[in-house]
């Protein structure tokens, strides 16, 4: 179409017209950039394409909300099992920079994640969500102030992409003035076209900040009114007004207001200031100018950027003491339209980008008799003159901070009261008294002077009422209660408690015990009568069919006491029945499943499985028979089977067989293996060593010899219990060369 604009190709150079493109820019533009990418694969495969969308690029907008693009991929795994089951996949993003374009989920309700894919869908913001970051072809790209993801540009400090600081003029100052009266004072107009505007108070002070526009109308702290930290717009941008009484984010304690705006400015806006005790604060705004370049900290003449009608006062960071109610201030210079060429002649800056400035002054030490107060030493931008860390300059260059005298005018006198007597009474309204002493302060020290000297200043009194306790007094406080029987003789009681004046309570040992009202008295009920009390009979049966029976209480009181005993006790007459018969009409056979109790677990320790008996039974009334599992079937089976978990296992000793003995007679050895094993027989060092098994063992412990004389009759071989053991003892050959082993057996067979 004539609105077609050109899609820059990235290897070949030329252009291809697409025409008018119309998107859904939707938190997923994968569709739109795979569609793009793949028609123009398809054409030329070996093409790749640097897309911008430029402001003339026709936006509609989405349809309704679209839902987060990460959940939307994580959740099409849904249907798809994962180590045997079923998960619902949600995102997870606590990953590295290097894994954000990578699509990383969870199951819902798990602590495990999984890597899905590689990379997420083209056009899914990146992890960090910084705003116009999205991930393509598996990295995050950032947006560029030119609209290109991936181009690296930002606006320089002139509002210029891509600039280089090189098209405006920077302008710093610091205003000290702490000699003016109160109210508001113009500091300095703004012209247009400023940008990184930045007014910093270097500590925090009782005053205020106010900005208004050129046409007068107020937008900070106008019209003797303190407005809250926030965003107000003026002049083509917005200004943040930060305050750092109201714990404003990012805000030392020791710093005080600040104005700050990215620019550029289009209106001239007035900068003042609301004097009401010594400031400090320093200025800091470039206005960005075309056609100035150069860095003077403060110029000395009054200065109007090109095509602007706004200028300074007669120094930009004048200290007049003319208070301007929100007018123009009188005096004022003209309006003049002086040019500052670029400088061409300034080498390349060298220096460190750190330097250390003088700030403002510390508190004074005294506010009268004369005290001290310091020049603060801190470390700024040379090229914005924002204020550092002091770890940015050089400790070495560092000036030694001076002290100047501050608030020498002698200090007045004042009254000091000494401290108080003690109270007249124990109890009730008394009288204190204490010493006034005329004192006066000289630097950091006072000292006692002339009481002459504090005539006419209000005197502080020298006694008060006190009150150490109450003069308590005892009150009762309810009516007497009902008697505590309902016949015969019984207590009744009231509460007496002890009050204060105004009538709260207070502990009892500050009233008189003597004059106690009682708390307790004795009652009597009249005489004691018996009988036989009975409540209704039960709603229902018994048996939900046929003979059952109906129940209900029968009790034998005395005026509210029970007296019942076996057979009636102290009653008059026979005991009310307390059950009776009843029928629920026939009974019809009804099928059910009957469970057993849970077996033991098939595990000692950790998870394993329990098993339980489940039948189907048919009852009849109150009889149980046990009947074919299809008479059950169309009701639901418990399970027979649930896990189970008991406590971890523990790691513990295992061994092998024992070894054959040593030796068939005179005391041989047998062994075995110990090994300490956890549950799934790894290794351990964690058991109990004092439980240890042992690892060897006597055996064979008959003596070998059958006559202690008979030195011939030896073993000659050394695998004579075998030959035992395979009953080759009635050969001479193995008789002879095992003697000891066949003799020693012949005789262990006569004993048994």
């Amino acid at each position: 179409s004539p609105d077609s604009g050109p899609i820059r190709k990235a290897h070949s150079g030329t252009e291809l017209s697409l025409g008018r493109i119309y998107v859904c820019l939707c938190p997923d533009s994968s569709s739109f950039i795979n569609s793009i990418c793949q028609m123009e694969h398809q054409h030329n495969p070996s093409l790749s394409l640097s897309l911008s969308l430029s402001p003339s690029l026709s936006v509609q907008p989405c349809p309704g909300t679209a839902a987060d693009p990460r959940t939307e991929q994580c959740s099409a795994f849904n249907a798809q099992e994962f180590m045997g089951r079923l998960y619902d996949w949600e995102p997870f993003t606590e990953v590295g920079l290097e894994q954000q374009c990578e699509l990383t989920c969870r199951p819902a309700g798990f602590r495990f994640y999984v890597r899905q894919a590689e990379r997420v869908k083209d056009g899914t913001p990146c992890v960090d969500r910084t705003a116009g970051d999205v991930c393509v072809a598996g990295r995050c790209l950032s947006e560029g102030c030119d609209g290109v993801l991936g181009s690296g540009l930002v606006r320089d400090r002139c509002g210029v992409c891509g600039g280089r600081d090189a098209s405006c003029q920077r302008i710093t100052g610091s205003f000290r003035n702490s000699s003016v009266p109160l109210g508001y004072h113009r500091i300095v107009d703004i012209p247009p076209g400023a940008t990184a505007i930045n007014i910093t108070e270097r500590r925090a002070s009782p005053n205020y900040l106010a900005l208004r526009s050129g046409t007068g109308q107020s937008v900070v702290n106008g019209r003797w009114a303190v407005d809250p930290p926030g965003r107000y717009p003026a002049g083509g941008t917005t200004f943040l007004y930060t305050r750092p009484r109201s714990g404003h984010e990012g805000q030392g304690e020791d710093k005080g207001e600040a104005l700050a705006a990215p620019g550029p400015t289009t209106t001239v806006l007035q900068l003042y200031w609301n004097f009401t005790s010594i400031n400090r604060f320093s200025l800091v705004f470039v206005p960005g100018s075309p056609s100035a370049a150069s860095e003077d900290p403060i110029p000395a003449p009054p200065i109007s950027v090109s095509s602007s009608s706004a200028t300074f006062p007669a120094s930009p960071f004048s200290s007049s003491s003319t208070s301007d109610r929100w007018s123009r201030p009188r005096g004022s210079a003209p309006n003049r339209n002086a040019r500052i060429p670029p400088r061409t002649d300034i080498p390349l800056d060298s220096q460190s980008p750190f330097a250390w400035r003088q700030g403002g002054l510390t508190e004074c030490t005294a506010s009268c008799g004369k005290g001290s107060q310091q020049r603060l030493i801190v470390c700024v931008n040379r090229h914005t003159e924002q204020e550092v860390h002091d770890r940015s300059c050089d400790s070495a260059t560092r000036p030694l901070p001076e002290e100047e005298p501050c608030n020498t005018q002698p200090c007045p006198a004042f009254w000091e009261p000494g401290p108080w007597s003690e109270c007249s009474v124990t109890c009730g309204q008394g009288v204190q008294q204490r010493q006034l002493h005329c004192r006066q302060s000289f630097g950091s020290r006072s000292t006692m002077v002339h009481p002459q000297r504090c005539e006419g200043l209000p005197r502080p009194s020298a006694s008060q009422p006190c009150q150490l306790s109450v003069c308590s007094r005892w009150e009762v406080s309810t009516d007497w209660s009902l008697c505590s029987v309902d016949c015969g003789a019984g207590k009744r009681t009231r509460n007496v408690r002890c009050v204060g004046d105004q009538g709260n309570v207070v502990n009892d040992g500050e009233c008189n015990a003597r004059l106690r009202p009682a708390g307790t008295e004795d009652c009597h009920m009249g005489p004691c009568v018996t009988n036989w009390y009975f409540g209704d009979w039960t709603s229902s049966c018994s048996a939900d069919c046929g003979p059952g029976v109906q129940r209900r209480d029968v009790a034998c009181l005395t005026r509210g006491r029970g007296r019942e005993g076996e057979g009636g006790g102290d009653c008059s007459g026979d005991r009310p029945a307390d059950m009776k018969a009843c029928n629920a009409g026939p009974c019809a056979p009804t099928a059910t499943w009957y469970s057993g109790p849970w077996g033991q677990c098939s595990a000692p320790c950790g998870g394993g499985s329990q098993r339980r008996e489940v039948i189907c039974v048919q009852k009849l009334g109150t009889e149980f028979t046990v009947t074919p599992a299809r008479g059950c079937a169309h009701l639901e089976k418990p399970s027979p089977v649930q896990t189970c978990q008991l406590e971890p296992c523990q790691p513990r000793w295992f061994t092998t067989e024992w070894s054959a003995c040593s030796r068939s007679c005179g005391n041989g050895v047998q062994a075995r293996e110990v090994r300490c094993l956890t549950a799934d027989k790894q290794h351990s060092s964690e058991c109990d060593v004092a439980t240890k098994p042992e690892q060897e063992q006597i055996c064979n412990t008959i003596p070998c010899s059958p006559h202690a004389g008979d030195e011939n009759c030896k073993d000659k071989r050394h695998n004579c219990l075998m030959v035992v053991q395979a009953r080759l003892c009635v050969y001479s050959y193995y008789k002879t060369a095992c003697c000891a082993s066949c003799t020693q057996n012949a005789q262990r067979a006569k004993r048994h």
